[in-house]
């Protein structure tokens, strides 16, 4: 992925600040130490590689350089939000969808964190929240998405079955345009977290 590209496609969104790297363990572990330091909300931590990537229930998340979105946002919950942050994955899941059908493609989701395309997961979420006594302080919401078909494993280390972007669109698939439209949906999104 191209950094120049993705700071371009995000510039205007009303976020915190951004990090980027070439590779890293982790987006949410970078992005969870980054939060204990004072990120302001809505801050992002993304990378072209993942070396640890995580996924749900502790399983490793497949990050090849240069093949899928690989990022993680910080939000700090409000006194409205915090009742409902159990909306949190929820809301991140249909951003991601929502951006798939932009494209055309049929996106499902199959709860609580996954993102389908003809059966097959094409992206993953896993949200962790630091509580400050019995309220939380912040959450990061880390996303993967498989972009280019190189970043599938193979058969043998899925649990699930899973596909790219590039499976369905071919290969003008555009990263940087998806990592937009995924952040703009969750800001979009966001106020239902503080609603009844």
């Amino acid at each position: 992925m191209n950094q120049n590209e993705l700071k371009k496609a995000i510039a205007k969104l009303p976020l915190g600040d951004v990090r980027y790297f070439n590779s890293i363990g982790s987006t949410n572990n970078e992005a969870l130490a980054w939060a204990t330091s004072g990120a302001k909300d809505l801050s992002l931590v993304i990378a072209d590689e993942q070396t640890a990537g995580r996924g749900r229930l502790d399983r490793k998340w497949f990050t090849p350089r240069g093949t899928a979105l690989a990022f993680s946002l910080i939000l700090r919950p409000t006194a409205e939000e915090k009742p409902h942050l159990t909306r949190t994955v929820g809301l991140a899941a249909l951003a991601v969808a929502d951006s798939l059908r932009r494209r055309g493609l049929v996106a499902q989701i199959k709860w609580p964190n996954d993102v389908l395309l003809n059966g097959c997961k094409v992206a993953g979420i896993l949200v962790e929240s630091v509580w400050s006594g019995d309220e939380v302080d912040y959450l990061v919401i880390g996303i993967g998405v498989n972009v280019l078909k190189e970043a599938v494993p193979s058969a043998e280390l899925l649990q699930f079955p899973a596909t790219s972007l590039e499976a369905s669109l071919g290969p003008a698939v555009e990263p940087d345009e998806i990592l937009h439209d995924i952040l703009a949906g969750m800001i979009a999104l966001r106020p239902q977290l503080a609603s009844n």
